[in-house]
């Protein structure tokens, strides 16, 4: 599957998954996209507001964290598909050992 497909079927998702896993295929996860992280000390915490900045230990350009579970998972891109803001990977990290 490249980068740019999705699976948009239940038969693509039992051909993709291992017999193993198809129990669990509808189990929800919490997914997070993570631009960057940083520190503050609660006192600035608590002074923000509206037009705050803060300052996060990312670049300009660099890739976004894909976090599912608390598990980072790899690394995309922003990408805008009809007024939709999505991610593309740019790096898909595999459990170890999958190959596929």
């Amino acid at each position: 599957m490249s980068s740019s497909q999705t699976l948009s079927s239940s038969s693509e998702l039992e051909q993709a998954l291992p017999d193993a896993l198809l129990p669990f295929a509808d189990v929800p996860c919490r997914v997070d996209i993570v631009l960057g992280h940083g520190t503050m000390t609660l006192r600035t915490c608590l002074a923000l507001q509206k037009g705050s900045i803060v300052k996060i230990a990312s670049s300009a350009g660099q890739d976004l964290s894909l976090v599912i579970n608390g598990v980072l998972l790899g690394h995309g891109e922003v990408v805008v598909i009809d007024d939709s803001v999505s991610l593309r990977f740019t790096e898909l990290r595999r459990a170890h050992g999958d190959q596929r």
